[in-house]
């Protein structure tokens, strides 16, 4: 459904010196630079897919997720979605793919949002008994039936996020590309978000791309994830192999009843912090959890121990710093 073959994006930012002269020389001469937001970055995404993009700020997804919907058009590299070509922006494109930006709203603010469907309707040409399917079955899976002809401006931010993806999918797109739709929501929120994309994606089948810097919306949605870092990508492949690396590693958390830790000099030099309050947190190759934790209790009395598995952002965050 998307291939993606060494896409890339420079954008030439002008540097001016400080001050008023340095305008004055501006004027005479500019200095720039370039930045590659996107750099050689190539994959292919099968129709039905969910498929998490993940990065830091400033690693390029946004970027990426443009190009693909047709905003930007690339410096180099070529993408297709669909058989379409991005940066022709076809109208028989433009119905075949939506675009949802956590951070920018498409639904007008002062009208409900009824009227903004009612709207889009009519720009994508939706017959009537299609619309009314696909209004009643969104706003149904989104429990949002009491609000939709209340102004926009007067939803709650979880309430609009919700808006906004009946919006984007009115017109049953068959490429859903999702900019951070969680960022902002609380906890439950989040929940109702993600239970909604995970069945409209069973029901329909739909390809969907996601960023977010919520690993909880990617751990729950996606069993594939396309690392990037600095407009490259660095990982491509199941989420369970990014899990299983940091199986390798354990993180054993206890308080020594006296809050000093005992006997333990040589287990600190494994990777361990120690807090003011006592608590002593280590990082232990899997392997040696056991042996480990019997060294610990029988060093002195505890107060408390817990063995947990390494987070998932932690292990994400490793994948950054390696590839710095």
């Amino acid at each position: 459904m998307i291939e993606v073959r060494q896409l890339t994006r420079v954008f030439r930012t002008y540097k001016k010196q400080p001050g008023f002269w340095g305008g004055v020389k501006g004027l005479v001469r500019r200095e720039f630079e370039e930045t590659a937001a996107a750099k050689d970055i190539s994959f292919d995404i099968a129709e039905g897919e969910f498929v998490g993009f993940l990065g830091p700020n400033g690693a390029g997804k946004t970027t990426t997720l443009k190009m693909l919907s047709g905003l930007i058009f690339p410096t180099s590299g070529t993408a297709r979605v669909a058989g379409f070509d991005p940066t022709k922006r076809e109208n028989a494109y433009r119905r075949l793919f939506a675009l949802v930006l956590g951070q920018k709203n498409q639904l007008w603010w002062d009208l409900p949002a009824i009227e903004s469907f009612y709207l889009l309707r009519a720009i994508y040409g939706i017959p009537a008994d299609q619309f009314k399917s696909s209004l009643d079955e969104l706003v149904q899976l989104l429990d949002v039936g009491a609000k939709l002809n209340v102004m926009v401006r007067e939803l709650s931010l979880g309430e609009r996020m919700k808006m906004e993806l009946i919006a984007a999918l009115l017109h049953r797109p068959r490429v859903l590309f999702l900019d951070e739709p969680t960022i902002g929501l609380d906890v439950i929120s989040q929940k109702a978000v993600r239970h909604f994309l995970r069945d409209y994606n069973r029901r329909h089948r739909v390809t969907i791309l996601l960023t977010s810097h919520y690993m909880a919306d990617i751990k729950e949605l996606c069993e594939r994830v396309i690392v990037i870092h600095r407009g490259t990508k660095i990982y491509d492949g199941a989420l369970a192999r990014v899990e299983a690396v940091g199986g390798r590693k354990k993180i054993i958390k206890f308080r020594p009843t006296d809050g000093a830790v005992v006997g333990l000099t040589d287990l600190i030099g494994i990777d361990a912090a120690q807090t003011a309050d006592g608590n002593v947190t280590l990082h232990v190759p899997s392997d040696q959890v056991v042996a480990v934790s019997q060294r610990i209790l029988a060093a002195g009395p505890v107060e408390d121990i817990t063995i947990e598995d390494v987070p998932i952002e932690d292990v994400i965050a490793e994948l950054f710093t390696r590839s710095v």
